[in-house]
Parts: C-alpha cells; sequence; structure tokens
C-alpha cells in the first residue's frame, strides 16, 4: 500500500461526491505510516505494517450511532488508532468523543489523525486502562459508549506479527467482560453500548452483557463472504435497570434485522456493505 492515500476530493460515482466537512491538514506522515481515508472527507494514519482500522470499526461505530442517534457524549473503550471514535464523531457532529487507550505508540496516531481532521476541540484522547474503576470519572456518564474487545483469550491464537497488534487480537489488556463491565459502569440512564464479536462466539458475548448488567436491545450479524459460516456480530445493549422486567428474562437478544453481506462468492462487494458505508461517507458501489 502507498504511504498516501487516493484524493478524496471531487466527484467520485456519477457525481456523487464525499458528505461532511473538510479536514484542515497540515499534519505530516512519518517513515512507516500511512494516511488513509476514513469516512467522508476525514483521513486517518495508521502504521504501515501495524494495527490497521476495519470493518469492525466502521460497523461498531456505525451500529452505536443508528441506535443512539443524538448522543451528546461518547466514550471508545480500548480506542487504539482512534478509528471508531473519529466515525462516532463524524456521525454525531454534535458530540463530545473521550477515549482512552493503553498502547502510546496508537494514541500517537490517534492524536494525529484527531489534529489532521480538525476535531481537537472535541475528540479527547488519554492513556489508560479501560479497566480502571476510576476511569473517567470527571467526564460520565455518556449516552453512548462504544467497544472493538479482542476476540481470544492469550494461548487460543498466534499473537500477530506487529506487537501493536497483539492486544487488539487477545486479550492481553480485557476481555468481552472486561468492556462490558466499564461501560456499565459509564453510561447514563437509557444510554446505548456497542460492541462487536465473532459469531462464532455469540454467547460468550451475551453471557458478557448479562454479567455486566447490560440488556443486549438489537443484534445484527455481518457474514464475510456468500456461504461461509464466519463473522461478526454487533450488539447494542442499555443498562438492564433502564428498562421493564418484560423486556427479556435472560441474556436474550431479539434478531429482527437481516444479516449483512460483505462479500458474494464470486469476491465481490456486496450491496448490504455498500450501503452501511454509504452511511459513513464512502462513495456508492465501493
Amino acid at each position: 500500500m502507498s504511504r498516501r492515500s487516493a484524493p478524496l476530493d471531487g466527484p467520485s460515482f456519477k457525481g456523487w461526491t464525499r458528505p461532511g466537512p473538510v479536514p484542515p491538514g497540515g499534519v505530516e506522515l512519518e517513515a512507516g505510516e500511512t494516511l488513509d481515508g476514513l469516512c467522508g472527507h476525514w483521513r486517518i494514519f495508521q502504521l504501515e505494517k501495524g494495527n490497521r482500522f476495519s470493518v469492525d470499526d466502521l460497523v461498531t461505530a456505525w451500529y452505536g450511532t443508528t441506535w443512539c442517534p443524538r448522543a451528546a457524549r461518547i466514550a471508545d473503550l480500548g480506542s487504539g488508532i482512534g478509528s471508531v471514535a473519529l466515525l462516532a464523531a463524524w456521525r454525531c457532529p454534535g458530540a463530545q468523543v473521550h477515549t482512552v487507550e493503553a498502547q502510546e505508540q496508537s494514541l500517537r496516531l490517534a492524536r494525529k489523525s484527531i489534529r489532521y481532521n480538525g476535531q481537537e476541540d472535541r475528540v479527547f484522547p488519554r492513556l489508560g486502562d479501560l479497566r480502571d474503576p476510576d476511569l473517567f470519572a470527571d467526564q460520565a456518564p455518556f449516552d453512548l459508549v462504544t467497544g472493538t474487545p479482542p476476540y481470544w483469550p492469550e494461548g487460543h491464537r498466534l499473537p500477530a506479527a506487529h506487537p501493536q497488534s497483539v492486544p487488539a487480537r487477545l486479550e492481553v489488556r480485557g476481555s468481552i467482560a472486561d468492556y462490558a463491565q466499564a461501560a456499565a459502569r459509564l453510561l447514563a440512564p437509557g444510554g446505548i453500548f456497542a460492541c462487536v464479536f465473532p459469531n462464532d462466539q455469540r454467547e460468550r458475548a451475551l453471557a458478557a452483557l448479562d454479567e455486566a448488567g447490560l440488556l443486549c436491545l438489537h443484534r445484527r450479524e455481518l457474514i464475510f463472504k456468500d456461504g461461509e459460516p464466519y463473522g461478526l456480530d454487533v450488539f447494542a445493549a442499555g443498562r438492564r435497570q433502564d428498562y421493564p422486567e418484560d423486556f427479556a428474562t435472560r441474556a436474550e437478544c431479539p434478531e429482527a434485522e437481516a444479516p449483512i453481506l460483505i462479500r458474494r462468492a464470486d469476491g465481490s462487494v456486496d450491496p448490504g456493505i455498500a450501503r452501511l458505508r454509504l452511511a459513513l461517507g464512502f462513495p456508492p458501489g465501493l
């Protein structure tokens, strides 16, 4: 991949242009970095060979802001390079967004992206551990909390090749249960916690929400490729205490929404994921 992304300005599909504000820029690339399109005109700094934003981040931000569309205060847990936080900020232009990340190299990139996109007055990154019981004590509660937890305990999968990617893959600094517990502490009454997890670990995710006192309100499945079972579940949950007892009797989650397919059997992009990306400022069909 080139160190510089393709130009984002101008028409790209039948006169369609990217929505949203144009960033001021003015932040330079350093060796080993790329600057890539994120949403609308906004871009994100990433390590060329490190942890890079993915469909997991896009889906989490989209789902959270869909079910909490008027969030004024947002927290992103384990924010990495800031992709979910910036996506949520783009979708909720009036919101303040607070993030926590434990890796300094990821936080450095997030700060660069925040400056590049002109969001220093409303996206506030901090170095810390999401498991800290005093996290955001000066900022909580939040209308929307987002998180993209690592998927596997240590030893269950090979670690990533780049050290920056290891905590994004393996549970070295918290599991889905820790994310759910943190969200339960931080949510305002009626607030939403949005997170993503593999569909073959659905029961584990639902159990983590339940044990944290969260009620799964919405769930949608994403299938990576037609004909293959593996994919993701994205969840929107709220504090159980905020809802009537008859909303659910246990950690069950209604599946009222059709799955979203990412790739057809021939490898081409499915319109389902293209429509989702359209809501995040991507051109139709890409």
